[in-house]
């Protein structure tokens, strides 16, 4: 066997020039795996969307020929919690969701779920610029070998989708409302009132069906997209999470990437975000009018009772990461 390999060197080494150039151009290709639990719905899935807006950046930068995306939205590559761990072995180079499922990994990364933490949007992108952002970057790359290479934003604020109206607290008593399965989101529910009941993305729709389900927490394109309004009729703005939409990235694919296409690449995921974010402002309005002409009655609850239930969260969290302290700091002093 290294009798064989020498000879192969050696009639490497004896091939023309431009032959030469032709391998390291093809080696510096990729081919990148981007999985997403949404819809592939070009207008209100935040997976799809970024996708849209990734392949027209690595355009813009010319790397259209060489980096290639494959898109695998709906669960096709399987639940959240089995990619999220793929992206840490390499196995998918890349996953776009939002941070709950990596606080699964890396419970640092929960601090982004505290209810009531983000007052809008815009307050949230002013707070991770001013510094929240970095302490969670570098656990998960840390804990997880997974890069956040980009942050954007879910298509709305996360408020609770029933089956029957929710105006205060106490309507939300014995309701089992769906979350992620994350033990900050399922908290977040509970200090609200609801009977949380964690369950994969992907198992959401026969499980309102079938009645195991009382309804759900999200966005509402998320909830256009995935046709939840079907079988679920009220939608009760809580706003308790302005949640990220962030760009999961696994390290065995960033250094195995050529630097000058990973540099670039990195760039044109940056520019996807900021693209993302605006499309998903725009949105959001727009699915809860597309909502209420589908026959879902939208409420404007009492916000502040469910914030001052779930207050004391916070404070718990901080006691059990006091890392996090900083981060909590930061949002909080960044003006809306």
């Amino acid at each position: 066997m290294p009798q064989t390999r020498r000879s192969v060197l050696r009639h490497a080494a004896a091939l023309p020039l431009a032959p030469a150039l032709i391998g390291r151009a093809r080696a510096a290709a990729a081919t990148l795996k981007l999985s997403s639990s949404q819809a592939n719905d070009p207008r209100y899935a935040n997976g799809r969307v970024y996708y849209d807006t990734l392949l027209k950046a690595l355009k813009a930068n010319g790397l259209d020929e060489q980096i290639k995306i494959q898109f695998f939205p709906d669960n096709q590559l399987g639940q959240e919690i089995d990619v999220i761990n793929s992206v840490k072995l390499g196995v998918i180079d890349l996953m776009v969701s939002g941070t709950s499922i990596s606080a699964n990994l890396v419970p640092l990364v929960g601090v982004y779920d505290l209810g009531y933490l983000f007052q809008s949007f815009p307050q949230q992108t002013k707070a991770l610029d001013a510094g929240a952002a970095k302490p969670v970057e570098d656990a998960l790359l840390k804990g997880a070998n997974i890069h956040l290479i980009a942050w954007a934003y879910n298509f709305g604020a996360r408020s609770v989708l029933a089956k029957q109206p929710v105006n205060a607290p106490a309507d939300l008593a014995g309701l089992k409302i769906r979350t992620l399965p994350n033990p900050i989101i399922t908290e977040c529910l509970r200090l609200m009132g609801a009977a949380a009941t964690p369950l994969a993305f992907g198992e959401i729709y026969t499980a309102l069906q079938a009645g195991v389900l009382d309804g759900l927490e999200h966005d509402p394109p998320t909830i256009l997209a995935s046709k939840f309004y079907e079988t679920t009729k009220y939608y009760t703005l809580t706003q308790h999470n302005f949640s990220p939409l962030v760009t999961y990235f696994s390290d065995v694919t960033f250094r195995r990437m050529d630097p000058k296409l990973r540099d670039g690449f990195l760039d044109a995921a940056g520019k996807a975000a900021i693209d993302t974010r605006a499309h998903g402002l725009e949105v959001a309005q727009e699915a809860l009018g597309v909502l209420k002409d589908k026959g879902v009655t939208v409420i404007q609850c009492d916000r502040e009772a469910f914030r001052q239930r779930v207050l004391p969260q916070t404070d718990a969290f901080v006691k059990a990461h006091p890392e996090a302290k900083a981060i909590v700091d930061t949002v909080r002093a960044t003006p809306a």
